[in-house]
């Protein structure tokens, strides 16, 4: 039996869930989401909490358990409290601004990059170098805050480019003279 899928999803206060024809559908303060999920996996709803149980042992049904539980968990989790991730920009000149539902990013290329933000993800900069990307979906969130680090990714030598906060550059030494 998988550790995370047999672990119920408790429901906090002002979240509700309904499964049906292989959809869940999450409400809570901050939004909805909805997501589509493998017909085989077995969701019920019941008690303030989710259960997710699979119908056999094959390895299909044993891959999918884990990933069911959390993908749903993570649903309860943005629609109730929300993810945030912060991005860092490292570099002489090297700045951001929001304008609209854009990013205005100046990386050293010749013009300032433009990044339209996806509907559901919310912008904000402190310090012209710190970047906090905001909203109800982690998977969105995740993809932009990596779609942004891959236009200008940190370098080894001098640390310059765009990195995760919590990420740490593994620094090398630059060459050395005889």
């Amino acid at each position: 039996m998988s550790r995370i899928g047999k672990q119920p999803v408790s429901l906090p206060q002002g979240v509700s869930a309904v499964y049906k024809n292989a959809v869940v559908e999450v409400k809570g303060p901050k939004g909805t989401l909805r997501r589509s999920l493998p017909p085989e996996i077995l969701v019920e709803v019941r008690d303030g909490e989710i259960r997710v149980n699979r119908p056999s042992d094959s390895k299909r049904h044993r891959s999918f358990h884990g990933l069911v539980r959390n993908l749903i968990a993570n649903m309860v989790q943005g629609v109730s409290t929300g993810f945030s991730r912060v991005l860092e920009i490292n570099g002489v000149g090297y700045r951001a601004k929001v304008q609209g539902r854009s990013l205005e990013l100046n990386l050293g290329y010749s013009n300032p990059v433009q990044f339209p933000l996806r509907d559901g993800v919310e912008a904000s900069v402190e310090k012209n170098t710190t970047i906090t990307l905001s909203g109800i979906d982690k998977e969105l969130i995740g993809q932009a805050a990596a779609d942004i680090r891959s236009l200008r990714p940190p370098e080894p030598y001098k640390g310059k480019g765009i990195k995760y906060a919590e990420e740490r550059i593994v620094r090398k030494a630059g060459k050395s003279s005889k």
